[in-house]
C-alpha cells in the first residue's frame, strides 16, 4: 500500500503473517486469517470464521475497537471495481440488525475478486 493510497483512504492488501502476529490475542483456537488489508492503522480481516474490522484510535493507537461479524449475519454485500476515473475499489457491507451497509474503499491495487470470492464463500456457502 503507498503513501497516496493511505492519505486518500484506501486500504491496501496486508502480509497474512504480520496481521497474525498483531492479532493472535483476539483469534480463536483453529481461527486461520485468510485476508488481511490495512488502511495507516486501521485493519480489514477476513478469517475463517468472521470479518473483523479494527480501529485503532486516539493520538497514540493504543485504544482498539475489533468490530467482529460473523459470516451468517452478512445479509448482502456489493464489490465495486476501479474504472477509468475511479481509482479506488469499494466494498459494502449489510448486517442484519442494521439499515445502512458498512462501506469500505480499497486502492485499485487490490484484488478486490479474491476478497469477492471469499466473502461468497463465506455468506454464500460453498
Amino acid at each position: 500500500m503507498g503513501l497516496f493510497d493511505a492519505l486518500l483512504g484506501n486500504a491496501g492488501e496486508m502480509d497474512r503473517d504480520e496481521a497474525h502476529e498483531e492479532l493472535s490475542t483476539i483469534l480463536g483456537n483453529g481461527e486461520q486469517i485468510e485476508l488481511a488489508y490495512k488502511l495507516i492503522r486501521d485493519m480489514i480481516v477476513l478469517t475463517n470464521r468472521r470479518l473483523i474490522l479494527i480501529d485503532k484510535q486516539g493520538m497514540t493507537g493504543k485504544k482498539i475497537e475489533y468490530r467482529s461479524i460473523p459470516y451468517k449475519s452478512v445479509t448482502m454485500f456489493t464489490v465495486e471495481t476501479t474504472g477509468h476515473f475511479d481509482l479506488d475499489a469499494e466494498l459494502k457491507i449489510w448486517v442484519s440488525g442494521q439499515s445502512d451497509p458498512m462501506e469500505l474503499e480499497f486502492s485499485g491495487k487490490t484484488n478486490v475478486y479474491a476478497m469477492q470470492s471469499l466473502l461468497a464463500e463465506k455468506v454464500a456457502g460453498k
